[in-house]
């Protein structure tokens, strides 16, 4: 692909205009945390590259907002993770000193809960276990320590006799929409062509690429990424609409008492990961300086739901669930009436790992994008190896284990 310097206007083309399909070398449809990361990546090659949203990203209608999101280099939810983490924490770094802007703030992970064997079963089943092993395989600085020191070290949390502590200094804290306006930033100023608040209707091979129907035209393209998220499951059609379900969450901000100020302002990130139901983990940040509060959140996949049909709004009852089932007891100095809530997306695999591999139905359409809930930390390093999948044929990171291929059997599908 020839190194060109593209016009990065958002408003349609003469081209458009007049009923003809704008060509591109690749388009990028979903420009939130995989989809920025891929526009960013492909356009540092010099493709001549589209990207395109139903929004103007970053937002708050998907799954990428909200302050923070934590990353980790040891990951529990699987080691075959571990190299996109540690790549994406380079990138950013290189992004930051690109841009000037501060990404990423490494101000540690503590994860507290009871550490049993490695085991086989659901994403999380062993996540301690997992995690503790994915350090020890790739030499990942990290400490584990009793209840005791839990307390001593960080007296604003109170695990039970039976919990330990991870604790992992290289981890920490993602601004999410910072790194997604970075992203799109660097993209535009390489060359990247922008469609925003441009809804796609379709998807179809033609020819010896893809033809994108747009609310403001046709695109051609040799290749597309479709990085949707939760829209991605109407979008795609079989077998995704069976494999990709969005699920609402909810994220709270809860005042900090002022003797606990400084214990919270300087604390690590944390995850509670007591055992392998999902209902029983939760996690936070620290107080970000002068704010007063500090953000936390569980997850649920028991409901199904849409991108249109979310309920976006959050009852009162919520944070007060979220509080007497996780905080209570667990956190010190921390108010129980919710300062504020809001909603975000997961779209979320049968077995919640990632989905990266080439549509079915053509080789010309890469789908990148369901994260299933812990995708952003990985995000700058799946952007990159989708860019380079693209450009070069293969991707330097392995991305077999996210593949269609483990879905194939019926009782994984059911």
């Amino acid at each position: 692909m020839a190194n060109s310097v593209w016009n990065g206007s958002t408003e349609p083309t003469g081209e458009q205009m007049a009923g003809r399909a704008l060509n591109c070398d690749v388009a990028v449809v979903g420009l939130g945390a995989m989809g920025a990361a891929a526009l960013y990546q492909l356009a540092k090659r010099g493709a001549k590259v589209i990207g395109i949203d139903r929004f103007s990203p970053p937002h708050d209608k998907g799954s990428t907002h909200g302050e923070t999101r934590i990353t980790r280099q040891a990951i529990g939810e699987g080691i075959a993770y571990v190299p996109l983490a540690l790549r994406s924490n380079e990138i950013w770094r290189e992004l930051e000193a690109e841009t000037g802007e501060t990404l990423l703030s490494q101000v540690g992970c503590l994860i507290i809960g009871a550490m049993g064997p490695l085991a086989s079963g659901p994403i999380r089943t062993s996540f301690l276990a997992t995690t503790k092993q994915a350090a020890e395989d790739y030499g990942i600085a990290h400490e584990v320590f009793g209840p005791d020191e839990i307390r001593a070290r960080y007296p604003q949390f109170a695990p039970r006799e039976d919990e330990i502590g991870y604790f992992e200094p290289g981890g920490g804290y993602l601004n999410p929409e910072r790194c997604i306006a970075a992203q799109l930033a660097r993209a535009q100023a390489l060359g990247a062509n922008l469609r925003l608040n441009t809804v796609v209707h379709s998807l179809s091979p033609e020819g010896d690429g893809v033809r994108i129907e747009t609310d403001r035209g046709s695109i051609h393209a040799s290749q597309a990424i479709v990085s949707a998220g939760p829209w991605a499951p109407e979008l795609l059609g079989a077998p995704f609409d069976r494999l990709l379900t969005p699920s609402r969450q909810v994220m709270h901000w809860f005042p900090v008492e002022e003797d606990w100020a400084l214990r919270w302002t300087e604390s690590p990130v944390f995850i509670w990961a007591p055992g392998g139901d999902p209902r029983d983990f939760f996690y936070g940040f620290p107080s970000l300086s002068g704010s007063g509060i500090l953000k936390t959140a569980g997850e649920q996949y028991d409901e199904a739901t849409t991108p249109e049909t979310v309920d976006r709004a959050v009852a009162p009852v919520e944070p007060h669930a979220m509080y007497d089932a996780h905080l209570a007891g667990r956190l010190r100095g921390v108010g129980p009436q919710a300062v504020r809530s809001v909603t975000c997306l997961y779209t979320v695999t049968p077995d919640s790992h990632f989905l990266i591999d080439r549509h079915p139905d053509s080789d010309r359409i890469l789908v990148a994008s369901p994260c299933s809930g812990h995708g952003f930390k990985h995000s700058a390093a799946v952007g990159e190896a989708l860019a380079q999948v693209v450009v070069e044929g293969r991707s330097r990171i392995d991305l077999s284990p996210f593949g269609l291929s483990r879905f194939r059997s019926s009782s994984t599908t059911a």
